[in-house]
């Protein structure tokens, strides 16, 4: 198995609990829901099998990825073409902000897997560039954020021009009543694999909060960035202003920091990501729908300077570290007013939350790390 040389190199030496689990099945065929958070190694549990299965032979498009992100496309096909390194497949992401015309030339010359987000997927089909007819796996990635994002229609246009007798696989960090949905229309018998409560179940996560004044918030923050071994940390605010507004003030005062939020264009946010992946930044104080998709290695800390409104948007923030085994220290800025908020997420949570005392007067902030 050409597959198992690529692994071996890559220095896979035990697997994740969602590559233990969902590997065997999909190489059998079944079609497989699995419940896991990005950072656990799913995509070489739907990786591996697609590379296994396909013929390298027929130059035809045979596994068909689909991602709410570019950055997810370019980091999920950057992982299955270091899989196949041996097995001769040509893997492809497509999604927009990019041109067109380089991926159609790319998907001329013969491709064999598509990594791709809905809207890119569906443009090189009108076009009639993209022919699904050949697709033998089908694999829906971050399921339950495509839906969040509003794809539902375009991943049933996508769906509905790829064979019958494809396999099915679906992956999210939760399976709610939508996802299920999907599940339940396009999937044959699944073998269901729920490696974890959604984020709920994060063992390798130190998880902290602190009750403040929101007049102090700031001041808070400050004293958390400038106490603690911070190498770098995603600072997440509610809002486009307050996160323009924390940067600003950071910035000024010799921070390594960016801001990042949806009213940024496509070649700023990548400037600032790319900034934020290759160690530029340290900082970076985002909204949550900026920071979806984002998946970026060496994430110390999160701050959470304002608690979500949802729970569950607090394990899909956490989430963001304590990524392949590697440990990580969420800390949430709690106000008076956001303590209902906070109280229903530690309800969910089977990990402990624990209390950092908050700054007194002059005292200094108790360090954990």
């Amino acid at each position: 198995m050409e597959v198992l040389r690529s692994i071996e190199e890559l220095g896979f030496e035990s697997l994740f609990p969602i590559q233990a689990q969902a590997i065997m099945p999909l190489l059998e065929g079944k079609d497989v829901i699995g419940q896991a958070r990005t950072g656990t190694g799913k995509t070489a549990a739907f990786g591996v099998p697609i590379v296994e299965r396909l013929n390298p032979e027929i130059r035809k498009v045979q596994g068909l990825v689909l991602v709410p992100t570019r950055e997810l496309a370019v980091q999920v096909a950057d992982n299955i073409q270091l899989f196949a390194k041996y097995a001769k497949l040509k893997v492809l992401p497509v999604y927009g902000g990019e041109p067109i015309h380089r991926q159609i030339r790319a998907l001329t010359s013969g491709v064999h897997i598509v990594v791709g987000t809905p809207g890119r997927l569906i443009d090189l089909l009108k076009r009639r560039v993209l022919n699904l007819s050949s697709v033998k796996t089908l694999v829906l990635d971050e399921a339950d954020r495509m839906l969040d994002m509003g794809f539902i229609e375009d991943i049933e246009y996508i769906i509905a021009r790829t064979p019958s007798n494809r396999q099915t696989s679906l992956f999210s960090a939760t399976i709610d009543k939508t996802v299920m949905s999907v599940c339940d229309r396009y999937m044959k018998n699944p073998e269901k694999i729920l490696v974890s409560k959604d984020e709920i179940a994060l063992t390798q996560m130190k998880q902290y909060y602190m009750v403040v004044n929101p007049h102090s918030k700031y001041e808070t923050l400050c004293n958390i960035l400038r106490e603690n071994h911070i190498g770098k940390a995603i600072i997440f605010c509610k809002t486009r202003r307050g996160t323009s507004a924390i940067a600003n003030k950071l910035g000024r005062k010799g921070y390594n920091v960016q801001a990042l939020h949806a009213g940024f264009t496509q070649p700023q946010r990548d400037r600032v990501i790319n900034a934020f992946r290759d160690g530029k930044l340290k900082l970076l104080v985002a909204t949550d729908v900026a920071a979806r998709g984002l998946d970026i290695e060496g994430i110390t800390h999160i701050i959470n300077y304002d608690v979500p409104l949802e729970a569950l948007v607090y394990f899909h923030r956490i989430g963001r570290t304590a990524r392949m085994g590697q440990e990580g220290t969420a800390i949430t800025l709690v106000s008076h007013g956001e303590l209902t908020y906070f109280n229903n997420i530690k309800a969910l949570t089977k990990t402990t939350i624990d209390e950092m005392a908050s700054q007194q007067d002059d005292s200094p902030i108790i360090s954990f790390f």
